[in-house]
């Protein structure tokens, strides 16, 4: 499930001599893109990361005179020789003025302010881009809604723990983003007082760090985590993964020895010390709770107090509707593909030997399939599907959940990133088929896009909060998405453990 970043088709914009707003930094000139958006391009909202600004926190961006040109993409933290990790097509572009937001919004400007999108890319944050045609489908705008889509700093540049440089780089990106918006959005015709902050993957364990920070709160009103991946927040397992980069740089793990190593060579040296694939180590450490990512944001006590689940238990968010749910064979497709000679292995000792202990023969009871399938199967819960139970069971105030279910043409299975295409409907997009098979239902489409405006309109789903009168209930998506209990097994298996332990 692999593409490499591009410079490819954009659809570039049309100049619309009409689309000028007035930001807080300078005016900027958009363009007509497609028949139902405006798109305001590459505005940088904090000072190019490089030079004594590369391991630094964001500064907000100078202001220009005259009007900036909008109407193309700014540079992104993605390099063309960044293998991406995922069936999104998502274009990269050089230069160094890459922190940087994409506005759209509707062609026709409403006499009310309208509630915003802001979509926080994933890519096991070391990769992805802000600049993704699927997010510049237009269909939210056709539908009201304000998108904008926001780059930060990704790997280790953004995330490393790094002795004298300040930790959670990419964070306080977000942070820098978010006030942006809220500054400048009201000249887009939004309304600072309705913004959703969004992501999935990766993106989506941004949004839910974000959910678990105090001085975060003012800057939004709902969240929504498509397919979160797990992170314990651990400061020491990032350091660990900045040595070993720095091990094979052969310098010290510093803020000065770093900043004398080209961006291409550090990339590299991550890329080598993270080549460890399946294996039942990896899968063993992603079942006791560790992080599925090398680069992660970290508690450090200040900015992030506490780790997401620990927070949302303390009441931090308990205001802000959460929309939030994974797809029911992420990671499957990743261990199917290993020899076929493990399905050889007795599936309980498969699972004893990836860390379940007593809880080992009633995960296999439940879980199908031979050795391989039922591995993919714990991929896909250790990292995505027990952090979605882990917050349904943690975060207090209203929830919505999903399963998506929706079998792909291709494989049968509902792999990572699927959903995607249904919430944008873009079904007819850039590389959509390539996830979902020929022919996907544009009524799921339809239902799960109206379901997601409607969140971002008013913090409501067309299904109950997950936890009202104790029923679990939540929205799973096959071909006829309904309501029924969701996500018990994987509440149940993650109980089951820690009395095992």
């Amino acid at each position: 499930m692999t593409s490499t970043p591009s410079t490819a088709k954009t659809n570039a914009p049309e100049p619309d001599d009409g689309a000028v707003v007035q930001t807080t930094a300078g005016t900027v000139r958009g363009a007509q893109l497609g028949p139902h958006q405006l798109a305001f391009l590459g505005i940088p909202y904090a000072e190019a990361p490089v030079g004594e600004r590369r391991f630094a926190l964001p500064v907000a961006h100078e202001a220009w005179d005259g009007v900036r040109d909008a109407t193309r993409y700014g540079a992104t933290p993605l390099r063309d020789y960044m293998a991406g990790i995922t069936l999104i097509p998502e274009p990269s572009y050089p230069g160094d003025e890459t922190l940087t937001v994409n506005v759209f919004t509707p062609s026709i400007r409403p006499e009310t302010s309208l509630p915003v999108l802001v979509w926080i890319h994933g890519g096991g944050f070391t990769t992805g881009s802000p600049s993704s045609p699927w997010y510049a489908a237009g269909t939210f705008p056709r539908d009201g809604v304000i998108v904008v889509s926001v780059s930060y700093r990704i790997g280790l540049d953004g995330f490393g723990v790094i002795d004298g440089a300040p930790d959670n780089r990419a964070v306080h990106d977000w942070m820098l983003a978010l006030h942006w918006v809220r500054d400048n959005i009201r000249a887009f015709g939004g309304d600072p007082d309705r913004v959703t902050i969004g992501g999935q993957s990766a993106g989506g364990t941004a949004v839910l760090t974000l959910l678990s920070m105090p001085s975060a709160q003012p800057l939004f009103a709902r969240v929504i985590a498509e397919s979160p991946g797990w992170s314990t927040g651990e400061r020491s397992e990032v350091a660990i993964s900045t040595s070993r980069v720095a091990t094979l740089l052969k310098i010290a793990a510093t803020r000065d020895a770093f900043a004398e190593i080209p961006e291409r060579d550090v990339f590299e040296a991550q890329q080598t010390s993270q080549k460890r694939g399946m294996t039942l180590a990896w899968l063993r450490r992603l079942m006791r709770g560790g992080s599925s990512m090398s680069w992660t944001p970290v508690a450090d006590g200040e900015l992030i107090p506490y780790a997401i689940d620990d927070a949302l238990a303390r009441g931090t968010g308990a205001d802000k509707p959460l929309l939030i749910g994974a797809n029911a064979n992420e990671t499957d497709a990743v261990v199917l593909g290993e020899p076929a000679a493990l399905d050889l292995m007795p599936r309980t000792l498969a699972l004893r030997l990836v860390g379940l202990g007593r809880s080992a023969r009633h995960y296999a009871r439940v879980t199908p399939g031979r050795s391989r399938r039922m591995l993919g199967s714990a991929a896909t819960d250790a990292v995505f599907r027990f952090t979605t139970a882990r917050v349904l069971a943690a975060k207090t105030g209203s929830v919505y959940a999903y399963d998506f279910r929706l079998p792909s043409a291709l494989n049968q299975l509902t792999g990572h990133c699927m959903e995607l295409p249904f919430v944008w409907d873009c079904l007819g997009g850039e590389n959509v088929e390539a996830s979902t098979g020929a022919h996907p239902p544009q009524e799921v489409a339809d239902a799960m896009h109206a379901a997601w405006v409607q969140f971002i309109a008013d913090g409501n789903a067309p299904w109950p909060d997950y936890d009202a009168d104790g029923e679990r209930r939540g929205w799973r998506v096959d071909r006829a998405p309904r309501t029924e209990r969701i996500f018990d097994r994987e509440r149940e298996l993650i109980a089951l453990e820690k009395r095992a332990l």
